[in-house]
């Protein structure tokens, strides 16, 4: 959904390019890839988007870039929340299954952010319903920041359709 609304924009100047890759079990692994296609890319200005643990890697990417950052429910202490699923799990989104080992831990605990800098640069859509992360830590870790708190809604924001003319204005904005 997302990424038919960033590719709607492509028509417009400045050109967005919408890059979604598939993330690995291993967060470091993750993370080079991604950095791989940003340092490649042509782009002049980056904006990153990441929902649960995908909003932990955009905190990451956001201030390593000095770029703009969207978290959609973000799983904001990723290490502490992941520590106790070391061992055979399934994907949320899917029943695969994976092995999530503890050196991911430690992997995890390498790209935490203290904290955000220029929080006018994030933005920040949190549920109240989320079954998974507390809302509030959320809140607070995005401090300064453009936040939407939703009453209800659930960890993977079911009425997200909703909400997303306001990430497209934050992107263009």
């Amino acid at each position: 959904m997302t990424g038919a609304a960033v590719r709607a924009l492509s028509t417009a100047d400045p050109t967005y390019e919408w890059y979604c890759p598939q993330l690995l079990a291993s967060p470091k692994e993750s993370i080079d890839l991604v950095v791989k296609h940003i340092d490649q890319s042509k782009a002049d200005r980056i904006v990153i988007i990441g929902s649960s643990l995908g909003g932990f890697y955009a905190n990451y990417l956001a201030e390593k870039y000095q770029c703009k950052g969207i978290a959609l429910n973000p799983a904001v202490y990723a290490a502490r929340e992941l520590e106790p699923h070391v061992g055979m799990m399934t994907a949320y989104d899917s029943e695969e299954p994976f092995n999530f080992k503890a050196e991911y831990v430690y992997e995890l605990r390498a790209l935490q952010v203290s904290h955000i800098t220029n929080p006018e640069r994030y933005f920040l859509i949190a549920a109240k319903g989320d079954e998974l992360l507390d809302w509030k830590e959320m809140a607070a870790f995005y401090s300064g920041a453009k936040q939407l708190i939703l009453e209800g809604s659930d960890h993977g924001i079911a009425d997200y359709a909703n909400h997303l003319p306001a990430v497209i204005e934050f992107i263009e904005h």
